[in-house]
């Protein structure tokens, strides 16, 4: 048993190591992505304009008259005075061809006083400019960047979600292998089973002992042993944050495709359009025919019969499902929470007909489980210290993952030195001249 998952734990580990390596070290950046974006390229996101600020839905007329193939698909709906707003924008889709014009941008930043653009730039751009670090490092490690094809632009994602799921399962068998054998002179001193009767269970005192040493780091004795004891060692004392990161990961990654479905077999969750509604390939959005505005006063009167205290903060339009997504939470409340301060309101882009909300920390048991996901893996829930915790453990996974390729490295190169010796031993030579003998 301990052989077969020596062999799970090897090559499950060298499967998923290279991408924890990328995944642990743009996790421990991107959980800054916002204040470092912000100092990266203030020359975006700062302005020196005061004075009332303009509408918010007046200023998507400005984004989409300065590139009529420009479609304003967000929309933020609280502004900072000496900030620039944000505006995310698609491509609209080109009548002659089908397909989507060209368009190298996908953010456009304008001064909400003076309703002047300030500058755009492509969050999707391949690139380690300042101007696209911060988006690139974030869609690296959700989805390694791999860009749309046959229709979909979820490869990447599932990708990811596999590579999760490996390490989940991969966790426990790796916690398996640091137990200790069960000895059977222990067994033999203490009345127990004959010598030869196999394992048998032995003192728990004894046991614990006997399992303390893998938690120990020896940091003197040398290399080897202590590339050993930092992959055993570290990975023990930080098993239970790295279950819940690889579970989280799991479910965000292939929420649509398994964790949801997966969840509604064993408990009731209550779901939205993001599950429910059909998604239309990616070269044909379906065109809304209220706009932004009329989202707008739908959520606010949605919102006033329901007595919702937070604020509209920002609509964004899901091309590719036909609905609009009103966010609710108090200015600030977008960066720091995680989630769990914003609500949402969802109303069809074609009637403007009610689709339904989310409510953090309300619902059933699921639903607030499912909430949870996001809030878990990025550490927010927890708020500063949490977002600490997570930058700190993506580098914790990167050397776990670093630490693991190197232990199967030296014990590939022993076991080829070892089996070149005993090719050309002299014994080795003269036994492989002799003829096979039957067992006696």
């Amino acid at each position: 048993m301990r052989l077969f998952a020596t062999l799970i734990h090897r090559w499950a580990g060298l499967f998923i190591a290279l991408f924890l390596v990328v995944s642990g070290l743009t996790g421990a950046v991107i959980s800054w992505d916002h204040e470092i974006d912000e100092w990266l390229n203030s020359d975006l996101y700062k302005i020196e304009s005061q004075g009332e600020f303009r509408s918010p839905i007046d200023l998507i007329k400005v984004v989409e008259a300065d590139d009529p193939h420009a479609q304003v698909v967000y929309v933020p709906l609280h502004f900072e005075e000496g900030h620039a707003a944000t505006y995310l924008v698609q491509p609209r889709i080109d009548p002659a061809t089908g397909k989507p014009y060209p368009l190298d941008y996908t953010q456009v930043f304008i001064d909400p006083v003076t309703a002047a653009i300030v500058g755009k730039r492509d969050a999707g751009e391949v690139s380690l400019s300042r101007r696209a670090l911060m988006p690139f490092l974030r869609d690296l490690h959700e989805s390694l960047h791999v860009p749309a094809f046959w229709g979909s632009d979820r490869w990447g994602y599932q990708f990811m979600g596999i590579v999760a799921l490996v390490w989940l399962l991969d966790s426990f068998v790796a916690l398996y292998l640091t137990l200790p054998l069960r000895r059977r002179q222990a067994a033999v001193a203490s009345g127990g089973a004959a010598a030869g009767d196999g394992p048998a269970p032995s003192n728990g005192r004894n046991w614990w002992q006997r399992w303390m040493p893998s938690w120990r780091i020896r940091w003197r004795a040398g290399g080897y042993k202590l590339n050993f004891d930092l992959h055993r060692a570290a990975g023990l004392w930080v098993w239970g944050v790295i279950l819940v990161i690889a579970f989280t990961s799991f479910s965000l990654n292939l929420y649509r495709e398994v964790f949801f479905p997966a969840m509604s077999l064993v408990s009731q969750v209550t779901p939205g359009p993001f599950e429910t509604r059909p998604r239309s390939p990616l070269n044909q959005p379906i065109e809304p025919r209220i706009g932004f505005g009329q989202a707008l006063e739908l959520s606010r009167e949605q919102a006033g019969r329901q007595n919702w205290e937070r604020p509209p903060g920002g609509i964004f339009y899901a091309r590719n499902l036909g609905f609009y997504s009103t966010a609710f939470f108090h200015p600030g409340a977008d960066h720091g929470s995680g989630g769990m301060a914003i609500a949402n309101m969802y109303f069809d882009g074609s009637d403007g007909r009610y689709l339904g909300d989310y409510l953090p920390w309300k619902g059933t048991a699921a639903d607030i489980f499912v909430q949870l996901q996001f809030p878990l893996h990025s550490g927010r829930i927890l708020g500063f210290p949490g977002r600490v915790m997570m930058s700190l453990m993506g580098l914790v996974v990167a050397m776990l993952s670093i630490t693991g390729i190197v232990i199967w490295a030296r014990k590939r190169r022993a076991r080829k030195q070892a089996a070149w010796r005993d090719a050309s031993s002299p014994v080795a030579g003269r036994n492989a001249a002799l003829p096979a003998r039957d067992p006696v």
